[in-house]
């Protein structure tokens, strides 16, 4: 294994946070399954466009967040893979809005919202923003939604997360099981269930929820595969520290696999950022040092202003210090 000098440790604490992370950043990801069409699973990026609608409306791709229009009620978007989309927006007092997006729609893309009166949902907005400053105010504007509309499986779903996050898992998997209920094969409660369990030690039931997750999304649920990515993380880890490095290798093979599925799915959306970091960690782990330069090449490409631009670009140059090759 890899001795590890002072300003490496320093960038592996970073990371390890970072890791942290990476499943409570995945709480954003809580939107209504896509009924419509799914992204292809592929890293291919051929087109912008711009979501012209409501200021302040969240907006997903497939399920997957990509961030609020601005007060001008603009978001540009510029990783958006080649095939359909399902786009989903969401603004306070307003409907939930759906659009599919051809293959061939690019550029501006205008999408009305209308006002609403629905008390369920209007509750559920509510949640959401409780959910960011206080989560036991934000429980019960959950819980208000779904007595409001019995059948409202994302604020059981939402509420499962909210509860997870606090700590009441009982609480969760209930919430989770109802929504699982009035929604059949519904991945993205899968993806928190085996959340759960893989934060409680169960890792045979979290390898199961992540995998059903998977399967019930038709092979696309990023979740499900970042968190098998860092399932498989943890367990080469821990190998490595017990000794048994033949076993470190094959789990950070498993968890690089499934990680570098996620990428491509998340397709650029912020959350992608950190699992980029992550992918290329383990590729350093691995001395795979060539597809971790290539790895973190492809990041600055597609996000050149990212935050983390400068410290990705420190990771390149301390490897080619490590492989003797220049700048």
């Amino acid at each position: 294994m890899r001795n590890f000098s002072k300003i490496d440790i320093g960038r592996l604490i970073k990371r390890l946070l970072l890791t942290a992370l990476v499943l409570l950043s995945f709480t954003l990801l809580a939107a209504p399954q896509a009924k419509t069409v799914r992204r292809a699973e592929s890293s291919v990026v051929d087109r912008t466009i711009t979501i012209e609608t409501e200021p302040r409306a969240s907006i997903w791709i497939d399920g997957v967040l990509f961030g609020k229009t601005d007060d001008a009620g603009q978001l540009k978007i510029r990783t958006v893979a080649s095939g359909s989309h399902s786009v989903r927006l969401r603004a306070d007092g307003f409907k939930e809005t759906s659009h599919t997006l051809t293959a061939a729609e690019k550029g501006d893309i205008k999408i009305a919202m209308q006002k609403t009166t629905d008390a369920a949902e209007l509750a559920f907005q509510e949640a959401e923003r409780l959910s960011l400053i206080d989560r036991d105010r934000a429980a019960e504007a959950y819980r208000k939604a779904v007595k409001l509309r019995s059948s409202y499986a994302e604020a059981y779903l939402a509420l499962g997360r909210l509860l997870s996050d606090a700590g009441d898992l009982d609480g969760a998997q209930k919430a989770l099981s109802m929504a699982k209920r009035l929604r059949p094969g519904y991945a993205e409660a899968s993806a928190v269930q085996g959340r759960i369990f893989k934060d409680g030690g169960d890792e045979a039931n979290a390898i199961a929820a992540f995998k059903r997750a998977i399967a019930e999304g038709k092979g696309f649920q990023p979740e499900a595969l970042t968190g098998l990515g860092l399932l498989y993380k943890e367990k080469a880890e821990g190998f490595g520290g017990s000794g048994d490095f033949e076993q470190e290798k094959a789990n950070y093979d498993e968890s690089a696999k499934y990680l570098k599925q996620a990428i491509r799915q998340l397709s650029g959306a912020p959350d992608s950022h950190v699992v980029y970091q992550l992918l290329g960690l383990i590729y350093e782990r691995e001395h795979r040092f060539s597809e971790a330069i290539a790895l973190y090449e492809e990041f600055l490409k597609l996000f050149p202003a990212s935050p983390d631009a400068s410290v990705v670009r420190s990771f390149i140059d301390q490897i080619k210090k490590q492989m003797n090759i220049p700048k």
